[in-house]
C-alpha cells in the first residue's frame, strides 16, 4: 500500500458511519466505542468538513441524534444523511403508497406519507416484526402490482450489537426479491445516490472525501464506486476476512476512528 500521506493527501471532507463506528447498539441504548467521542470532537474542531452517513432504518432520525448525544457526542440532525427521509421524498416524488414493513421507532418518519391502498413495499430493518405474517403480507401487495415496487432501506447482510451480531435488513429484502421476481430499488449505503447527497450537503466533491465505515461491502466498496476513498475501522461488524476481501480493498484499515482521525489530522488537506 502507498504511504498514509499519499492516500489522504487532499482530503477536505470525511463522512463517517454510525453503527460500528461511533457505538454499537444493544441493551440501554448502547455504548460509544472506546476513542469514538472525542475522534469525532478532534475532527469537528479541524479544517475538514464532517458529517454522518448512517443506514439506520430501526429509529427516526431524531431519535438517533437523542441517543449519540446522550452517549456524548456533538451532532445535530442535520448532519446526518438517513435513509427513511430520503426514502420519503423519493415516495412523494413518485407519488408511490407505501405498504410499510419497518421497525416502530422509524414510523414515525412516515407520518406525512399516503399509506393508503399501496403501491409499493418499502422496507427496513424491522427486527422483531419480521414475522412470517408480515412479510407474507408484503409478498402479497407485491404480487398483486402489475409493476411492483420494492423500495429497502439499505441492504446490508448483518450489524453488531454490544451482545452479538444480528441479521440486518438485506436478508429479508433479498427473500422478496427472490419470491416476487424483481430487484429492489436501495435507499442507503452502499447506492450511489445516497452517498452524493451527502457530498453534495457536505460540500465536497467525491476525490476530495473519504468514507469511514466498519462494512467492507456497503460502507467501502460503495463510497469508493462513487470515486471517495475509504478505510475500514476494526471496530462493529468488521470480520478479518473482511481485509482479503476477493472484490473490495479499502484504501485503508485502522483499529479505530481514533486511529483514523489521528492519520487524517496528520496527512489530509495537505
Amino acid at each position: 500500500m502507498a504511504a498514509w500521506g499519499e492516500r489522504l493527501a487532499g482530503v477536505r471532507g470525511v463522512l463517517l458511519d454510525i453503527s460500528g463506528v461511533l457505538y454499537d447498539g444493544g441493551e440501554g441504548g448502547g455504548a460509544p466505542i472506546a476513542g469514538s467521542v472525542e475522534a469525532v470532537a478532534r475532527l469537528k474542531r479541524s479544517r475538514l468538513k464532517v458529517r454522518f452517513c448512517t443506514n439506520e432504518s430501526q429509529k427516526s432520525r431524531g431519535r438517533l441524534v437523542a441517543l449519540l448525544r446522550q452517549l456524548g457526542y456533538d451532532i445535530s440532525e442535520g448532519e446526518v444523511t438517513a435513509p427513511a427521509p430520503a426514502a420519503c421524498r423519493i415516495l412523494r416524488e413518485r407519488g408511490l403508497r407505501p405498504h410499510l414493513l419497518v421497525h416502530d421507532g422509524v414510523r414515525s418518519e412516515f407520518a406525512q406519507v399516503d399509506t393508503s391502498n399501496p403501491n409499493c413495499v418499502v422496507i427496513a430493518d424491522a427486527g422483531e416484526s419480521f414475522s412470517y405474517q408480515n412479510m407474507n403480507k408484503a409478498f402479497q401487495v407485491l404480487m398483486e402490482l402489475d409493476n411492483p415496487v420494492l423500495i429497502s432501506l439499505g441492504r446490508g447482510r448483518y450489524y453488531k450489537e454490544t451482545s452479538a451480531l444480528m441479521l440486518d435488513v438485506g436478508a429479508y429484502m433479498k427473500a422478496l426479491e427472490y419470491a416476487c421476481g424483481i430487484e429492489a430499488e436501495v435507499v442507503g449505503k452502499p447506492s450511489p445516490e445516497f452517498f452524493e447527497s451527502a457530498l453534495q450537503q457536505m460540500g465536497v466533491e467525491a476525490h476530495q472525501a473519504v468514507m469511514i465505515g466498519d462494512d467492507i461491502v456497503g460502507d467501502v466498496g460503495g463510497a469508493q464506486r462513487c470515486g471517495m476513498r475509504a478505510l475500514q475501522v476494526r471496530t462493529g461488524k468488521f470480520r478479518p476476512s473482511d481485509e482479503h476481501h476477493p472484490e473490495v480493498k479499502a484504501d485503508g484499515y485502522v483499529d479505530n476512528l481514533a486511529e483514523a482521525v489521528d492519520l487524517l489530522l496528520q496527512y489530509a488537506d495537505k
